[in-house]
């Protein structure tokens, strides 16, 4: 590429980085090809007393993680990473993991526990009514 003026060296080397950077996108994607956001409405979890307290539930459907803080006290949160918004769907104990980018959480207050991310997760309104968890806006 001696030959080849600096304008057009730039222009080329910019159209071999295009595909890559397309490749670098969809490596950040879940593939799920799914719902990527929190509940937008109150969504029916479930039987509350299917969770004991001090522990933590992952609804992966509902893209929502509950937590049993107290007998009477829960705690609800999406479980859309805050890093890239993939859908998480890995809970030990109570440590939430994107499986994206390896991001950790804590599922009894949502605080970002690894990076990349640095926002915690978002937290839904929760509810028990009628013995079940109702969890999202509106509840």
């Amino acid at each position: 590429m001696s030959g080849t003026s600096p304008a057009r060296r730039t222009v080329l080397r910019a159209a071999a980085l295009v595909p890559a950077a397309g490749l670098g996108l969809t490596a950040c994607s879940s593939g799920d090809g799914g719902s990527r956001s929190a509940p937008t409405k109150p969504v029916d979890l479930g039987a509350a007393d299917e969770l004991p307290v001090g522990g933590s539930k992952l609804y992966t459907d509902d893209h929502v993680v509950v937590s049993r803080i107290a007998d009477d006290e829960y705690k609800a949160f999406s479980s859309i990473c805050t890093h890239a918004q993939c859908p998480i769907e890995k809970l030990q104990g109570s440590k939430l993991t994107c499986q994206c980018h390896g991001s950790q959480f804590d599922a009894r207050n949502g605080k970002v526990l690894r990076e990349p991310a640095v926002t915690p997760l978002e937290e839904l309104p929760v509810k028990v009514a009628g013995g079940k968890i109702v969890a999202g806006p509106g509840a």
